[in-house]
Parts: structure tokens; C-alpha cells; sequence
């Protein structure tokens, strides 16, 4: 389960998908399916957590991995290509963006 803690010294990323009230649940299952199966098998990962706006239109996916080298090996799988092309069709937009923690309170 990831912490969120100052002296953490792995990645953290945050990703974050746009969609429909219609996609909403569709896409969160597949990102699911993604970390029971695929993702948290994967070398270096720690945990994650996967969040949805009450409308619906947003989801929010907080991970952690030992390493930058890690989540991007990840990234690069055929299996994760083949998933991220799948996601892509249940939303509008999805962005992994790469974070340091300055501060938890």
C-alpha cells in the first residue's frame, strides 16, 4: 500500500483520465484488472490507489515505484502498450505524470 511520506525515495507517479459518466465504471474496471493482474506483479512496484470523482468524469490513479526505471520498464511492455491502447478508448484524455514528495502532512 503506498504512504505518502516526505522521506519516501522512490517515484511517485499520478495519472489522471478524463471520460463520460458512460465509460466511467468500464474504464475503472479495466484498470483494475490491469493492477490485479499485470501492473503489481511488475519489478519495483510498491503500491497504488485508484480514485473517482463523484461525477463520474474523472479518475485519479496515485502510484509508487522503487524507481523512475521501473515504472518506465513497466510502460514498455507489450502487455502494458497493448492495455494503455484499450484505455484509450474509454476516455477522452489519461496522463502519467512523474512527482517527488516535497511535504505530507
Amino acid at each position: 500500500m503506498p504512504t505518502i511520506a516526505k522521506d519516501f525515495s522512490g517515484q511517485t507517479v499520478i495519472t489522471t483520465f478524463e471520460m463520460t459518466p458512460g465509460t466511467a465504471q468500464d474504464l475503472m474496471d479495466e484498470l483494475r484488472d490491469a493492477y490485479d493482474t499485470f501492473i503489481r506483479h511488475q519489478p519495483g512496484f510498491i503500491g497504488a490507489g485508484l480514485h473517482m470523482n463523484d461525477a463520474q468524469t474523472r479518475i485519479a490513479n496515485y502510484s509508487q515505484w522503487r524507481d523512475r526505471k521501473d515504472f518506465q520498464a513497466m510502460l514498455r511492455t507489450p502487455e502494458m502498450r497493448e492495455r494503455n491502447r484499450r484505455l484509450a478508448t474509454l476516455c477522452s484524455r489519461f496522463e502519467p505524470v512523474m512527482y517527488e514528495v516535497m511535504d505530507a502532512f
